[in-house]
């Protein structure tokens, strides 16, 4: 790939980077680099950028898909579980992480049972509640993003010159000076939260040809996105109530996860959990993912794209892209499992385990990002009585959103 491209999408890694983080900074941070094979030229280049910025990088390359796919196949109970020495010690004390994904299959764990791989990542979620303490005292920050590769194009139905393209529209590398366009974006992100955040919502309601969802914001949240976390991101999201929960939800992107391929998925609600699920595809694995842990079939996250942010008009097998699906009518998502502590509107330092399941924040192993494309409208019901439509037809309705 093109050098200077990836210099630019470097660039932008360091502007997401720090954008998502409360802190600045300091020279001498340890900044964890974790990427696929695929990823490595790009990780080379991320580690000049980060010496350059005064950073100690510290690089680490993910499984490959045969090391992957023989650690399930392989692996006794206590094996799938087990934690290396330096671990916990390395996620104490790193400052950031980016995440470069490149997979060179999407379909090697599709054989793998999926309580498996269930135990596994239940076995590593304090780790990831390690970081997300620290993220909330400002210590830590992250961002990820991907590499384009020939499975990727292949399972979108793309060639990987048009994958590619859309890969350079979406993370704004077409601009001269990327990092600085999603600052512009970020500063807009800015006033259009502050428009959803203004208001007192006692639930939003979401209606699609196939959905009817009743999504209960709880107290004290607020809308986030648009905050470097992702390249890219346009999305804004919050983490709901998970209690109050009702109705149906229908993704009809499709998704692939741990190896599978899931299409057309349908969750009922039932007093914030899933009760039934369907889909044309894939219907076992996601009944299983449903019941990987107790908060595996609750609301995690609530996300809606306008279209008018987002290149993205492709489906790209993968998640990070097809979460920000713009198209013609924008995008809902839906996340059962985990919750994101950073919706919290309060001190984030008081969000402890108790009152995170006070208010309503789901604790899960997973997180799992479903799709809606189609033609919807999203209402807020205020607490005064009255209702408002925020989100139509792609596009949200606020004066801010232009």
């Amino acid at each position: 790939m093109d050098l200077e491209l990836l210099k630019k999408y470097a660039q932008v890694f360091w502007w997401g980077l720090t954008t998502a983080r409360v802190d600045k900074y300091k020279k001498g941070d340890s900044i964890l680099v974790r990427y696929d094979r695929a990823a490595m030229e790009t990780a080379e280049v991320l580690q000049a950028m980060l010496l350059e910025q005064g950073m100690n990088p510290i690089l680490r390359m993910s499984y490959t898909p045969t090391m992957e796919r023989q650690f399930y196949e392989l692996s006794s109970n206590k094996q799938l579980v087990f934690i290396p020495p330096g671990d916990e010690e390395l996620f104490q004390n790193i400052n950031g992480s980016i995440s470069l994904i490149a997979p060179e299959s999407l379909t090697h764990l599709a054989h793998i049972d999926s309580s498996k791989m269930g135990k596994a990542a239940v076995a590593r979620k304090p780790f990831r509640d390690i970081l997300d303490k620290r993220e909330q005292d400002g210590a830590f920050g992250w961002t990820l993003g991907i590499v384009p590769t020939q499975e990727l194009a292949k399972q979108a139905k793309l060639s990987l010159k048009a994958y590619t393209e859309q890969w350079i529209k979406a993370c704004l590398l077409d601009h001269d000076d990327p990092a600085k366009e999603w600052q512009k974006l970020f500063n807009r992100a800015t006033s259009l939260k502050a428009w959803l955040n203004g208001m007192d919502v006692d639930y939003y309601q979401v209606k699609s040809a196939n959905t009817d969802l009743k999504v209960d914001p709880g107290e004290k949240r607020r809308w986030i996105g648009i905050s470097g976390h992702n390249i890219p991101s346009f999305e804004l999201f919050l983490s709901p109530d998970w209690r109050g929960t009702e109705g149906v939800y229908f993704a009809n992107q499709p998704s692939f996860r741990s190896g599978n391929y899931v299409k057309d998925v349908r969750l009922e609600f039932s007093k914030g959990k899933v009760v039934k699920v369907t889909a044309k595809q894939g219907e076992d694995f996601v009944k299983k993912q449903v019941a990987m842990d107790k908060g595996a079939g609750r609301l995690g996250e609530f996300s809606l794209t306008d279209r008018t942010f987002s290149k993205i008009d492709k489906f790209m097998a993968n998640t990070l892209f097809d979460e920000n699906y713009g198209g013609k009518f924008g995008n809902c998502h839906v996340a059962i499992g985990a919750s994101y502590a950073d919706t919290y509107s309060g001190d984030a330092k008081e969000l402890d385990a108790d009152l995170k399941k006070k208010l309503g924040f789901n604790d899960s192993a997973l997180h799992w990002d479903l799709v809606n494309t189609e033609k919807k409208t999203v209402t807020a019901h205020l607490k005064s009585g009255e209702s408002l439509v925020i989100y139509k037809d792609g596009e949200f309705t606020g004066a801010t959103a232009k």
